[in-house]
């Protein structure tokens, strides 16, 4: 691999620093859809089914991220969304935590307080993030692609853990004054560290020959109505948008069942289940590590290829559900913890081959519409992603409704989620066609084939 950069791309330096943004964002994330949702439930007593309608609502804001690109696809600066989404995000993560706060006290005036929080986490995360995987999807070279996404993903989930412990070990003991404080400070880490982390990178960044257009030159501004429906008239566009939405319901839909799963029919402390939960996640760092050595360092356009390894990671995320679905059935005395393990791999190499794909193809028709593209797929993502959780919870209920044995009944959701991985797995397989021909590739690498197979999903 080489040292240096193509002329016009980032070094690995300035993409280690884009990915401090996304650690600083999931610093926010983590305390405000895990430990708040954990001090409503528990310490407050108050129905699981609040902090659901919280987390829904902040997916449920970011439909508008075509919008927000769009913004940006205009002005031609992505940093000033970044930094401004970082600080709506903070934002609202402390608001979210006085809310919860004062719930403990006035539970309808913390409840609508809440409700405006997650409303600003949800256009924090939404602006910040869209841009940012537009900044990456510009200014890295394509062999890189794969490994940046891994990285800023592998960066993020680093975020999650650090705060959780830190943050975990500042909360005790607990007191809502000392979850409002400890938020504060962890909102401010966040917004600087992001700042100084992208402050100049886009500014400095080489760019490709084709992208250095004179301000006074650009196209005219179009209306957001007009590029949105311009993108989704790309048959690939259109297509990769739907298979996010398939394969990233199938990825979400097991979020919210897979611990209750554990104890209810493997007998699992929730210490256990917790633990269990670990145990998938290093399997996804270890994935998202796998896939992003072999696309690049391996020369080869095959093992290169996300497009490979996009597919690969479906197929083997559908065969781990299945496997889950068949322990539902045996029962105790089949391997969880090996299956959870593979699962979370699966999901690592899927996850993270998408994204770099996603990257990839953010730049291939019309120009000046990047933003548009990765925030359509992101408002694919962020709407299955909202929908994934109540769509397992419900279809669990459903057929315990039917079923006696309570194994079975998850078996049966397992399963459903395997055959929409299968199925995600074929949509994938038959864009790569029409990718090719839709999106001829316009950046200076096109002409390589490892190129070609690292922008194709």
């Amino acid at each position: 691999m080489k040292k240096n950069p193509p002329d016009g791309f980032l070094n690995w330096f300035e993409i280690a620093r884009l990915g401090l943004v996304q650690m600083m964002l999931g610093s926010i994330v983590v305390l405000t859809t895990s430990t708040m949702n954990r001090v409503m439930v528990v310490e407050l007593a108050l129905p699981a089914m609040l902090p659901g309608i919280f987390v829904g609502i902040h997916y449920a804001i970011q439909v508008l991220r075509p919008r927000w690109g769009h913004s940006t696809d205009q002005k031609g600066a992505r940093t000033p969304w970044i930094v401004g989404g970082m600080v709506v995000l903070a934002t609202g993560g402390l608001l979210a935590a006085v809310a919860t706060a004062w719930m403990a006290s006035n539970t309808i005036a913390g409840i609508l307080l809440g409700l405006v929080a997650f409303l600003l986490i949800g256009i924090g995360v939404g602006a910040s993030g869209t841009n940012l995987l537009v900044l990456l999807a510009t200014h890295v070279s394509p062999r890189r692609r794969a490994a940046a996404a891994s990285l800023t993903w592998m960066m993020m989930i680093a975020g999650f853990v650090i705060t959780a412990i830190v943050a975990g070990n500042q909360l005790d003991p607990f007191t809502t004054l000392r979850l409002v404080e400890v938020t504060a400070a962890v909102c401010a880490v966040a917004v600087i560290g992001a700042t100084l982390a992208v402050w100049g990178v886009e500014r400095r960044s080489r760019l490709k020959p084709d992208d250095r257009v004179a301000p006074e030159i650009r196209p005219k501004s179009i209306p957001f109505r007009t590029a949105l429906l311009q993108v989704w008239d790309e048959p690939g566009s259109r297509r990769f948008a739907t298979f996010v939405f398939v394969a990233m319901l199938a990825y979400s839909a097991q979020d919210l069942i897979l611990e209750p799963f554990a104890g209810a029919v493997f007998g699992m402390t929730p210490g256990e289940s917790t633990r269990l939960a670990g145990i998938q996640n290093g399997g996804v760092l270890l994935g998202m590590l796998v896939v992003a050595l072999a696309a690049s360092a391996i020369s080869g356009p095959r093992l290169g290829s996300l497009k490979l390894w996009t597919v690969v990671g479906c197929l083997a995320s559908g065969a781990a559900l299945f496997g889950l679905a068949i322990g539902g059935i045996v029962g105790t005395d089949w391997p969880l913890r090996i299956n959870v393990f593979i699962l979370g791999f699966s999901n690592g190499v899927f996850a993270v081959a998408a994204i770099g794909s996603m990257m990839g193809l953010a730049g291939k028709g019309r120009q000046n519409r990047e933003g548009v593209r990765m925030g359509l797929w992101g408002a694919a993502q962020a709407i299955a992603f909202g929908i994934g959780g109540l769509v397992g919870t419900a279809a669990v209920d459903l057929s315990r409704s039917f079923i006696e044995s309570t194994g079975a009944a998850y078996s049966v959701v397992f399963a459903l989620e395997a055959i929409l991985f299968a199925f995600a797995a074929l949509m994938s397989l038959r864009m790569s066609r029409s990718v090719k021909s839709d999106h001829p590739a316009r950046s200076a690498c096109s002409g390589s084939r490892l190129a070609a197979d690292s922008t194709v999903s």
